[in-house]
């Protein structure tokens, strides 16, 4: 049996680390006193961007230490990335058709919540040269993935819970997650609508009640079907192809030999 990548205290440290800088830069119109200046993105993105790529790599330097993982499970990383990167054009365009975010459930479930993180990450990163999506909404995609992908590494009873009823679980939180990124994404342009819609826009001398009584409005009105179509199509292919793909994970898993523990004997001299 394949256990999922343990968190070292390392791991956690850079994790907490990175997760907090994200809290911030999502929630910062709620954080934010009603006098600040609303600024835009653009200005803030590509600092962000270089923040959390440090970070990122100190996740997986930990990771890599305190796991003793070899280059072949590095290598599965960026396989699996790379899939999910090629699975996320497929649905452009189409309403909730996004199939990358089944895999990064199951990924994150086998790999566990630190590997799963920088999957995320990755995979997102990486999605987003392959189709040109490269701009200030990058990073925060970035982050969105990532505590998407970790949240399935989080799900109790690895060790216990098999066969249909990690599948039902896997779907059930695939189902609530899409939601949460979608809302998350939501927040991070919610903010720089302007007059576009200045009954749901962010109003920086509101207070927190009313702005957001305002993003709730706004993400009914904007989001709600594009991010029920991304649920659907989650629960849909975790249950139908979920068990199979569980089974070719572990496999891989365990030929990647994440869990092997380095060694070293002391020399004859």
């Amino acid at each position: 049996m394949t256990r999922a990548v343990r968190l070292g205290p390392r791991s956690l440290l850079t994790l907490a680390l990175v997760s907090a800088v994200g809290v911030v830069a999502f929630g910062w119109p709620f954080l934010a006193p009603p006098t600040s200046r609303v600024g835009t993105h653009t200005q803030d993105a590509p600092w962000l961007f270089a923040g959390l790529l440090v970070l990122l790599v100190a996740v997986v330097a930990a990771a890599i230490a305190e796991s003793g993982l070899g280059p072949k499970a590095v290598a599965m990383l960026g396989v699996l990335a790379a899939t999910g990167a090629a699975l996320r054009p497929i649905g452009a365009g189409t309403a909730g058709i996004e199939p990358m975010f089944f895999l990064m459930v199951l990924s994150g479930r086998v790999l566990g919540p630190g590997f799963g993180f920088v999957l995320g990450n990755v995979t997102m990163f990486a999605s987003a040269l392959l189709t040109g999506g490269v701009g200030p909404w990058m990073p925060f995609q970035m982050l969105a993935m990532g505590w998407f992908t970790m949240g399935a590494g989080l799900l109790p009873g690895p060790e216990r819970t098999r066969g249909r009823a990690e599948v039902r679980l896997l779907a059930a939180y695939g189902f609530l997650a899409a939601f949460a990124y979608g809302t998350a994404m939501n927040m991070a342009g919610w903010p720089f609508m302007g007059a576009l819609a200045s009954n749901i826009a962010f109003d920086p001398h509101a207070g927190v009640p009313a702005n957001l009584a305002r993003f709730v409005t706004y993400c009914l009105a904007t989001s709600l079907g594009w991010d029920l179509g991304r649920a659907l199509v989650t629960v849909v292919l975790t249950l139908t192809l979920g068990p199979a793909l569980l089974r070719a994970l572990r496999r891989a898993t365990r030929r990647a030999a994440f869990e092997a523990q380095v060694t070293f004997e002391a020399s004859g001299r």
